[in-house]
């Protein structure tokens, strides 16, 4: 049997990256996804050189086509699928309903549940392959509070992939394939970079509604992945998991 596989969505920075480095230092075969390639090839060499094996697959994995082609070409070389971290998604901008177009709302859904949606659905053949499989989503605190200023669909995608979370955690329970989901609060990745260079006073308030009083760190949601995905972790199925150092509850 091959070694294990893990496929990280929107894995070429930020979050995503973090997981591949944490999932391939675990031991994984760790197939990075995103839509620019010279940035997935660079992040492929800096994995090789810290001794992980990685590959890059460039696709959009909103586009239904690509998704069901690419994760079969993935799933048909290694023979099975062991991990999909569904990571990729965001905001894609900011819009009162009353004045949303519906290419708008189409798009937000698209990158935050479409995109769950296809990737998981093509990969389930081949996470059936495997002795300890996993999806993981990525939810948000929007999802219960409906998010900020213009960020209502946002919320709305969000709260979708956490019930779609549990929907497939239910479905693939008989087949032994684990599905979770994680809620990170903010944490300082690139995402952040402009406000942090522009309005660093704005940056650091943040740090005032987290009980912790800090943002977190990409590591640290990587290293709740890893748990989640790990034999340590078999008998999770169906929870969302916050890792927000107490954001959620307000302060």
């Amino acid at each position: 049997m091959a070694n294990k596989i893990a496929f990280i969505s929107g894995a070429t920075g930020g979050i995503g990256f973090q997981v591949a480095k944490r999932l391939g230092k675990d031991g994984y075969t760790v197939i990075l996804n995103g839509i620019e390639d010279e940035t997935g090839a660079a992040r492929v060499a800096e994995l090789k050189e810290a001794g992980i094996e990685a590959e890059y697959y460039g696709f959009d994995v909103t586009d239904e086509h690509a998704v069901t082609a690419n994760i079969n070409a993935i799933g048909e070389k290694y023979g099975k699928i062991d991990v999909v971290v569904n990571n990729a998604g965001g905001l894609g901008g900011r819009s009162p309903i009353e004045e949303m177009t519906t290419e708008f709302f189409r798009f937000v859904m698209a990158l935050n549940l479409d995109s769950a949606f296809f990737v998981s659905r093509a990969a389930i053949p081949f996470l059936k392959k495997s002795d300890n499989a996993s999806i993981i989503n990525f939810t948000s605190n929007a999802a219960w509070n409906a998010g900020g200023p213009g960020a209502g669909i946002y919320g709305t995608s969000k709260a979708a992939v956490h019930t779609l979370t549990r929907a497939l955690a239910k479905e693939l329970a008989p087949a032994k394939i684990r599905v979770n989901a994680v809620s990170p609060g903010t944490i300082d990745t690139p995402f952040h970079a402009q406000i942090k260079a522009t309005k660093p006073e704005v940056f650091a308030s943040w740090a005032d509604s987290i009980m912790l009083g800090r943002l977190g760190q990409p590591e640290e949601v990587a290293s709740v992945i890893s748990f989640l995905v790990s034999e340590d972790a078999s008998f999770i199925t169906a929870e969302t998991l916050q890792i927000g150092g107490g954001q959620a509850l307000g302060i």
